[in-house]
């Protein structure tokens, strides 16, 4: 058995991360005033919010293409691999999953196997790195999609953003209609129900920046408190590194025995939230699925994130 994983750009994992785990990664394409760019390829981090800032037009995003898609699957075919695990963003946003789904149904010279991450960014990066790290391990698909999904049952997300507007006008906030009229000085708090569809909507209000982010922080004690495992978490943003630096360092002083860690928000996902987002993804500690020998331990069974606010 020889087993790949592929995940798409809006994981935004780092060079380095994708080579230490044997992951490949195919780009979102953003359509701009009639132009295609390819997720951090053909368009950086830096450059898509500036264009962002400046641009009167506004941004679209597609997804992976299909035919980029087909072409790795035959690469993974002639290298001699048995099975592929596509990772993808949350179907509750994007279409890709049902794409994905098809091809494996048709495809018959290897077992593609879709997992619906039902996330995005760090979280579906958390996923590519599990499957990643269990594959060098020795695991057998069976495990690995056991592990996946047991991944998935601890996983949950807060964020905040400084317009809604652009969640509203991709059609990416899932309760949008309960905010019109009610944006002015509100700070918005969002979420994505990861263990039922996967999609995003605003689960709280708050009236000043301040209120928002100790409103987070205590969802944040109050569901990882109860839970008989260590938690990872994940800080990332939309091009504000100061204030991705302050909750860091926040966080790792008042969770000590917590494991933080630090993303981006890259131009894909921009698209929908727009400059000036804040976000935290955290989930069970990935190193829970292994023994003190690194090998993969049978039979998980987490406890789930029972998120009251969604």
């Amino acid at each position: 058995m020889k087993i790949a994983v592929l995940t798409d750009s809006s994981a935004y994992l780092t060079k380095e991360q994708q080579e230490k785990y044997h992951i490949d990664v195919l780009p979102i394409p953003i359509i701009w005033n009639g132009n295609t760019y390819r997720d951090l390829i053909d368009i950086g981090y830096q450059e898509f919010y500036q264009k962002l800032a400046e641009e009167k037009d506004l941004p679209s995003t597609s997804q992976p293409s299909i035919g980029d898609l087909q072409k790795k699957i035959d690469e993974y075919v002639k290298e001699g691999y048995t099975d592929v695990i596509v990772i993808t963003l949350s179907s509750g946003i994007s279409s890709y999953y049902s794409s994905v789904v098809s091809v494996a149904r048709d495809e018959n010279r290897i077992k593609v196997h879709p997992f619906d991450s039902k996330i995005t960014c760090a979280g579906e990066a958390d996923f590519a790195m599990l499957a990643g790290r269990l594959i060098e391990a020795g695991a057998d698909m069976d495990l690995i999609i056991h592990d996946l999904t047991d991944l998935q049952k601890t996983m949950d997300v807060r964020f905040m953003v400084d317009d809604l507007g652009h969640l509203k006008r991709t059609g990416r906030l899932s309760n949008a209609a309960s905010f019109v009229g009610t944006l002015f000085k509100i700070k918005p708090i969002l979420s994505m129900d990861v263990q039922n569809e996967g999609k995003i909507s605003a689960i709280a209000k708050e009236r000043q920046y301040k209120r928002a982010y100790k409103h987070i922080q205590n969802d944040f004690d109050n569901l990882t408190k109860v839970m008989p495992y260590k938690i990872k978490c994940t800080f990332f943003d939309s091009l504000d590194p100061k204030k991705k630096q302050e909750w860091l360092e926040d966080y790792s002083a008042k969770f000590p025995k917590y494991l933080f860690d630090t993303s981006i928000i890259g131009p894909v996902v921009g698209v929908h939230v727009g400059q000036g987002t804040m976000a935290m993804i955290w989930c069970r500690d990935l190193n829970d699925y292994f023994d003190k020998d690194g090998q993969p331990v049978e039979g998980m069974n987490s406890k789930e994130v029972v998120d009251n606010e969604e």
